[in-house]
């Protein structure tokens, strides 16, 4: 089988360098990068420490470099939407992401909401979806995207989610190592089941080796496990139950996946995350050749 021939864009997770901003939209310009997804929770690019004209010299930064913004990342931890005591805050938190997302020239923002429960009849999947349906709205009369991380549960799971919030406000970052290393869903029939509402991807790889309950990585309301602050990343360096890698040398069929991608029409970033590793620069350099050996 021949191998597909893409053009889609090719982005960095700026934190994956672990530098400072600047310094990591340097090193993604360095290694051939398109584009960048940025962090905007807190720190340099959190909407509350920025005025006006600071978000006017962040653009004028950015766009100096010849960088794009794929996205921005708008994880606000914890038990993402499921706690109806903290979703004031985070869903005024998310629309305020979305905004500064819009003023710097990205209209997606990228997240987790937490593990959506099976049981639609459940108190946390009504919290979920009454959440996720002011979000959907509002994203959608502003022409931008809230886009869910795939990997708690299966894309199934997740696409009988969505449908039921209305507009294509809340859409998918579709990440396949996630559902590699957690679920053990396909990524590469993912992409079909989940083909309206792929908006941007995350280029990352990982080997699945044993099974993982999903709760013991991201959390679940009511469920007691003390998590780190990213739990998948401490998770996917010890490697006990699954193990993030890079990119190429893990359980993702690129090929296939790829492939998928293009017969789905989907033409906008893969962005390259790496999350674990004691050198992450040389890791996304692979990375970087890796996806462009996918070009003509």
């Amino acid at each position: 089988m021949t191998l597909p021939i893409i053009t889609n864009k090719i982005g960095v997770i700026v934190d994956s360098f672990q530098l400072g901003v600047k310094e990591g939209l340097l090193k993604a310009k360095q290694v051939g990068a398109d584009g960048v997804q940025m962090y905007a929770v807190h720190g340099e690019l959190d909407p509350a420490n920025l005025s006006s004209a600071a978000r006017k010299e962040w653009k004028s930064y950015i766009g100096g470099l010849g960088l794009d913004i794929s996205a921005l990342v708008g994880d606000l931890g914890g038990h993402g939407f499921q706690d109806p005591a903290q979703n004031e805050a985070k869903i005024d938190k998310s629309k305020r992401i979305m905004e500064l997302g819009m003023e710097l020239g990205t209209n997606i923002i990228t997240t987790h909401i937490g593990i959506v429960p099976s049981d639609q009849n459940s108190r946390v999947y009504e919290t979920m979806h009454v959440a996720c349906e002011e979000l959907a709205r509002f994203a959608n009369d502003m022409n931008a995207y809230f886009a869910i991380e795939t990997g708690p549960e299966t894309s199934e799971h997740l696409k009988t989610f969505l449908d039921g919030l209305g507009t294509k406000g809340v859409a998918v970052n579709f990440d396949p190592a996630n559902m590699v290393m957690v679920t053990g869903d396909d990524p590469v029939q993912g992409v079909y089941t989940l083909k309206d509402y792929i908006v941007h991807t995350h280029a990352k790889d990982g080997v699945k080796l044993g099974h993982v309950d999903p709760r013991d990585v991201y959390g679940d309301y009511g469920y007691e496990v003390t998590l780190d602050h990213d739990q998948i990343a401490v998770m996917a360096e010890s490697g006990s139950a699954f193990r993030e890698v890079p990119l190429g040398d893990g359980g993702v069929d690129w090929p296939s996946y790829l492939r998928a991608l293009q017969e789905i029409g989907y033409g906008g970033y893969l962005t390259i995350e790496r999350e674990v590793g004691t050198n992450p620069e040389a890791d996304i350099i692979k990375a970087v050749q890796f996806l462009k050996g996918f070009r003509a």
